[in-house]
């Protein structure tokens, strides 16, 4: 118990640095920004309680916030796929449920499974951060692609991490 609170607390460090220290300094032509701190939250356990997994997103967001200059832009986004996470875990639950202590990653329910999880995850996240951050809608189509390209970039760093972690 103690050792998996240290885990996600070490994760939760270690992605806030990676996204503040090198990925929020990748921009590829203005439309693609990779956002991989919200890994955080797709890991987490499936027994989290949901309050702290809002507060987590609400600590999470808030830190990328200060760091980004984007006044709680990340920190809505990120709340919101934190309060849909229950939901979406209980649609896309395999026929026997999900095993206790298990975490939703490729390892325990399979590369399809994650994939969809991940996908759906990310896609709400950029949407919602994306269409607050230009609040217009003569900018639809242009910020449309923009969640495409940073979500593929977004889901192809997910995917190598968890491909990472299962050769461990």
């Amino acid at each position: 118990m103690i050792r998996d609170i240290s885990r996600h607390i070490g994760n939760f460090i270690f992605l806030i640095l990676l996204q503040i220290l090198i990925l929020n300094n990748i921009e590829f032509s203005g439309y693609i920004d990779p956002y991989l701190y919200i890994l955080f939250i797709i890991l987490l356990p499936f027994e989290t309680p949901k309050w702290v997994l809002l507060f987590s997103a609400f600590l999470l967001g808030f830190s990328i916030d200060l760091f980004s200059h984007t006044l709680g832009m990340h920190t809505f986004a990120t709340v919101l796929i934190a309060f849909l996470r229950p939901y979406l875990l209980k649609y896309i639950a395999p026929r026997d449920g999900y095993e206790a202590g298990s975490q939703p990653n490729v390892k325990y329910l399979g590369f399809e499974w994650f994939i969809k999880y991940a996908i759906i995850l990310v896609v709400i996240h950029h949407m919602a951060l994306f269409y607050i951050e230009v609040f217009k809608f003569h900018q639809f189509f242009a910020t449309l692609l923009r969640v495409i390209l940073s979500s593929i970039s977004t889901l192809l760093l997910v995917v190598l991490s968890q491909l990472l972690t299962l050769k461990r």
